[in-house]
């Protein structure tokens, strides 16, 4: 792991963002703000807002309550229906 100040990674923004792109921890350090890692956002990622996320868990449950969800009754019937989507 490298432990950098946040005028290092300035400096070499670009080294740091291909370390941690090829999977190395980098942590930088500010006084003023404490500090962060660096870490690349994959596909598995998801960024959407409070707002939207609130949205969805809405819409789903509106979903379920009209029956328009899918019931499983064991673990392999969940490991099958996750295939398929």
């Amino acid at each position: 792991m490298l432990v950098i100040s946040t005028r290092e990674f300035r400096e070499k923004q670009g080294m740091y963002l291909g370390l941690a792109k090829r999977g190395e921890d980098i942590v930088i350090k500010s006084r003023e703000n404490g500090s962060f890692k660096l870490i690349p956002v994959t596909e598995d990622d998801t960024l959407m807002s409070k707002e939207e996320l609130f949205a969805k868990i809405d819409r789903a449950s509106k979903n379920i309550k009209e029956g328009k969800g899918t019931t499983v009754h064991s673990k392999k019937e969940l490991l099958e229906y996750l295939d398929n989507l």
